[in-house]
């Protein structure tokens, strides 16, 4: 199925996190790598997810949520940022996921104000930023979530603990590592109110 002809079904603007190993994709122990993703539109037969590592049409995906548990997917169209992904369910577990869709959909819609307002990592309305390293080159990378100390990130580079590097604009330095990603503390603590758009930049164009 085509992303347009989804936009035009029932389904429901719900934000889930998660996590999600292409089968291609390895370690150098080689292990799959897990990734952050989060659901943009979700209903009981697919759903979209932005991501940081972009599958390709056709390729297995397992996908884990912590409201919804683990899918097995399949690609069946992709975004700039993020895919389509055909879940593989029971007749039952649809079932079960339309009445946990309108349970999230209402949950939603009661504290999305009041989850912003509080203070710790909350998950911002854009998903994607880049890092800038030492050297000078740029990675693309998801925000999982962020506070004014830091900012947790998953990506397909995958620097050491102690790297210093740049989010968007804000300078820090690699301070842990887990399944799917790290965690940056920020040299400075930044100010709630700028956070995100210091964060969110865009990429400076390499030199040619």
């Amino acid at each position: 199925m085509s992303v347009a002809e989804f936009l035009r079904q029932r389904a429901v603007e719900v934000t889930v996190s998660g996590s999600y190993s292409l089968h291609r994709w390895y370690d150098c122990d080689g292990k799959l790598r897990n990734f952050a993703c989060r659901t943009k539109r979700v209903s009981p037969f697919r759903m979209i997810v932005d991501v940081p590592v972009v599958g390709k049409i056709g390729e297995r995906v397992t996908s884990y949520f912590q409201d919804f548990g683990e899918f097995q997917c399949t690609i069946s169209a992709t975004l700039k940022s993020g895919f389509l992904m055909e879940l593989d369910m029971t007749r039952a577990r649809r079932a079960w996921m339309s009445e946990k869709l309108t349970w999230l959909e209402k949950k939603q819609k009661d504290d999305s104000i009041e989850e912003l307002r509080r203070d710790g990592r909350f998950v911002p309305q854009a998903s994607h930023t880049f890092l800038t390293v030492a050297d000078g080159s740029t990675h693309p990378c998801f925000i999982i979530d962020v506070s004014t100390a830091g900012v947790a990130i998953s990506c397909e580079y995958d620097p050491p603990i102690g790297t210093p590097l740049a989010v968007g604009a804000c300078v820090g330095r690699v301070i842990r590592k887990f399944d799917n990603g790290f965690a940056v503390r920020f040299t400075e603590k930044q100010e709630r109110d700028d956070l995100v758009r210091l964060v969110v930049r865009q990429a400076v164009p390499q030199p040619a």
